[in-house]
This record gives structure tokens, C-alpha cells and sequence, in this order.
């Protein structure tokens, strides 16, 4: 059974634009989602090309760019959401120089680690749980949504990995935004599940990059990120997670194609490093 729990924060920051939002691609699967007052981190990761995180057993992974910023530029924030606790998507600067006490919304597994790093308000979320976060007169429901960091059986090795729906909601909780965060996975038959639940979803972020460790494919392709534009069927999909790291083998190219080749070019943005998507929501 899906379970809720709330935290209130301050209020400040941006004042509450219910119809003006942006999202700036800072690199890899990280982004800065600002709406209705809120500023959302997504997972962090800031190390520079040619610079290496880990990825577990022994593992490295390159970096091939750069974040289109540093971690000290970043505007205050209000929370994390983090998919799951690889290196790319929480490296060594995350964890050296975020507050301590910044709220972060991931796995139990993540959640662990975070802990053990000293992060003092880590909310770990089961798959179909939410969290509501209260800021004046808007509310964040954050949903956690299945995802699988790999093929059958690949969640005994690879990390824990959660999807996100990110639902701000008005004082009456109308739902005015809906943005869905694919989390590093796969196509997976609970994929289906999503659409059925939030048939109305205004933007979608979606994880690429054909990760492949040890010849498996671990995040999607450019094929399979086709798939994932059909089965959640966002309004807007924003492709993120590629050409950053040499353990990602399907460039975005490949993803372009096969939406040039399915017709649905007019459903996807694209985003370059320092990039900015702004969106206005009718209410």
C-alpha cells in the first residue's frame, strides 16, 4: 500500500509564479526545475571532464563534458530529487559540498548511503509512496515510480532505482504541473502502470544514454527511449542523461532518429548543456 508523509519548509526563495517554470540542463541528469517557488535539484553530479566516479565493484566511469555550472553557482535550493545512488548521478562533489541539511527524496538504498555521509534529512520513498513538501501556498507531491536499472535480475548488483512524478498543487490540490523523471531504467512492463495513474503529464525528463557496463545495456537507447515517449506519453519530452559519461553508448542522435522516424518531433525538446526550457501553465 502506497504510503504519505509531509514535510514543511521556510518559505523564500523565488516567490510562488504559478504560470512561469524553467528547467536548465546543467549536464548529464542533472537539473535546476524552478516553479511556483520552488528550486529542485536533480541528481548531482559536478566533476569535470576527464575526472572519474565510481560505479560500483571496483568500477569507473569518465567524464566527457563539463556541467554547464559549478556547485557554488547553484541558487538556494530546496530539495534533491535523486533516482538512485550511482556516482554520475551523485559524485564526490555532491557529496563534499551540498548542505548537509538539505532535503533529498530518493531510494532507501540511496537513502542508507546518504546517512552514513552524514545527510541529515534523506526521505526514502518505496515504489507508489509519496512525499508532500509545503512551501506557502503551494504543495510538491513527489511520487516514487518503478523503474530497473538493468535486465531480470540486474537489481541484484545495480543499485535500487526509482522514477519520479513531481505533482505541484494548488491550496484546493488542483494539480497545476506535472513532470515525470524517468530514473535511470529500462522499458519494464510497470512502465504501463504510469500513464493509467496520471493520464495528464505535462513534461517528461527522460534518462538515455544506452549505459552499457560490462556489454549490458543499463538505461535506454534511443530505441527504448522511444518507447518510454509512447507508453508515459508526456506533452513535452526532455531527453537528458546522454554523451556525458564513456559508459554511455547510444548517443542522443540515436534518439532523434527514431523520433524523426516516428513523427513525433513536435513532442520532444532538446536541450544543450546550460540550456533553459520555459513552460507557462495555463490555470
Amino acid at each position: 500500500m502506497a504510503t504519505s508523509n509531509r514535510v514543511t519548509l521556510k518559505p523564500g526563495g523565488d516567490a510562488a509564479d504559478i504560470v512561469k517554470g524553467s528547467i536548465f540542463f546543467i549536464g548529464n541528469a542533472t537539473v535546476l526545475i524552478r516553479y511556483a517557488g520552488y528550486t529542485i535539484l536533480t541528481d548531482p553530479t559536478f566533476i569535470h571532464i576527464h575526472e572519474q566516479v565510481s560505479i560500483g565493484y571496483g568500477m569507473h566511469a569518465t567524464r566527457l563534458t563539463n556541467p554547464a555550472m559549478e556547485i557554488h553557482q547553484l541558487p538556494p535550493l530546496d530539495l534533491v530529487v535523486l533516482s538512485h545512488f550511482h556516482g554520475d548521478h551523485f559524485d564526490q562533489v555532491a557529496e563534499r559540498e551540498l548542505d548537509k541539511s538539505l532535503p533529498i527524496v530518493t531510494t532507501n538504498e540511496a537513502a542508507k548511503a546518504l546517512r552514513e555521509r552524514a545527510f541529515t534529512k534523506v526521505h526514502p520513498l518505496n515504489t507508489w509512496s509519496s512525499i508532500t513538501i509545503d512551501k506557502a501556498e503551494v504543495a510538491l507531491r513527489i511520487t516514487a515510480l518503478p523503474g530497473r536499472h538493468g535486465p531480470p535480475l540486474s537489481q541484484l548488483v545495480l543499485p535500487e532505482v526509482m522514477g519520479s512524478m513531481l505533482e505541484f498543487q494548488s491550496s484546493s490540490d488542483k494539480v497545476l504541473f506535472r513532470i515525470y523523471i524517468s530514473g535511470d531504467t529500462l522499458i519494464i512492463y510497470d512502465l504501463r502502470e504510469i500513464p493509467r495513474r496520471y493520464p495528464d503529464i505535462d513534461l517528461g525528463l527522460l534518462h538515455l544514454g544506452g549505459t552499457r557496463v560490462l556489454g549490458i545495456m543499463v538505461t535506454m537507447d534511443g530505441k527504448q527511449g522511444l518507447e518510454a515517449l509512447r507508453i508515459v506519453d508526456p506533452e513535452i519530452a526532455i531527453p537528458i542523461h546522454y554523451n556525458d559519461y564513456d559508459v554511455f553508448k547510444s548517443p542522443l542522435s540515436d534518439f532523434q532518429r527514431e523520433v524523426a522516424e516516428a513523427g513525433l518531433e513536435h513532442r520532444v525538446h532538446y536541450l544543450s548543456h546550460g540550456q533553459q526550457y520555459n513552460f507557462e501553465v495555463i490555470t
